[in-house]
């Protein structure tokens, strides 16, 4: 039954592919040869699409869900993803455990910036909402660029409940990081962080203004008034 249901689920995705889209995100992706997405397949199916499709399947069990996480095909994964946000939403808190375990297992297939955002705070996130939180500074220092991203992106989770320490502490620990992928989730962070916070998203921006990579300002001050944003952009706190 569950392999009858891929094989429809893929069927749908091939069905609602565009040639002239998958060439774009190939390039919009970095999907050549030493870019972040190196080797990523697309079909070009429009989010919308992929989003309808996964609601669809989304009583597909784990074994299903792994199979379309291994898929080489970005859409099979984000629509896997989708399928696991879903199943968590209406899930017993034993199952958000199962879910949030399985997530962790399987982040090496959370592969692109979309797939980390579509997912990382509507699981992980979520799940460790009223829990300790260790594992986001674990995952903050792992070696893959995805792990890093899903470690800032997950406190969104947090930030929406009035929770910022966590995002400030972990942008922190991130702010020397060289991908740009890093740089920019930071930002948007700490941007999100200081509409509850303004204040103390002021004072982490001159404390660590020294470590800051510019995106990231860019990112962080985008909300700011137009003098207020020069001044940090030109490092004025005097």
């Amino acid at each position: 039954m569950a392999d009858s249901a891929i094989d429809s689920l893929v069927a749908e995705l091939a069905a609602a592919a565009n040639p002239v889209r998958a060439a774009s995100s190939v390039w919009f992706f970095k999907t050549g040869k030493g870019e972040y997405g190196e080797g990523d397949q697309f079909l070009g199916v429009t989010v919308p699409a992929q989003r309808k499709i996964a609601l669809r399947y989304r009583h597909l069990p784990e074994k299903a869900l792994k199979k379309l996480l291994a898929s080489k095909i970005h859409e099979q994964r984000f629509v896997a993803l989708e399928i696991l946000v879903a199943q968590f939403e209406a899930a017993t808190p034993a199952q958000k455990a199962a879910i949030y375990r399985f997530y962790l297992a399987n982040t090496a297939r959370v592969n692109n910036w979309d797939l980390v955002d579509t997912s990382a705070p509507y699981i992980v996130g979520e799940y460790l909402l009223t829990r300790p939180r260790a594992i986001l500074r674990k995952l903050a220092k792992s070696h893959s660029v995805w792990e890093r991203r899903i470690a800032i992106v997950a406190t969104f989770a947090f930030i929406r409940a009035g929770q910022t320490a966590d995002t400030f502490a972990i942008a922190k620990m991130l702010l020397k990081d060289e991908h740009s992928l890093i740089h920019k989730a930071v930002g948007w962070a700490l941007r999100e962080a200081g509409k509850k916070f303004p204040g103390q998203l002021s004072e982490f921006l001159q404390a660590n203004y020294e470590h800051l990579p510019r995106t990231t300002l860019r990112y962080a001050i985008e909300r700011f008034k137009p003098a207020e944003r020069e001044r940090f952009l030109t490092g004025d706190f005097a």
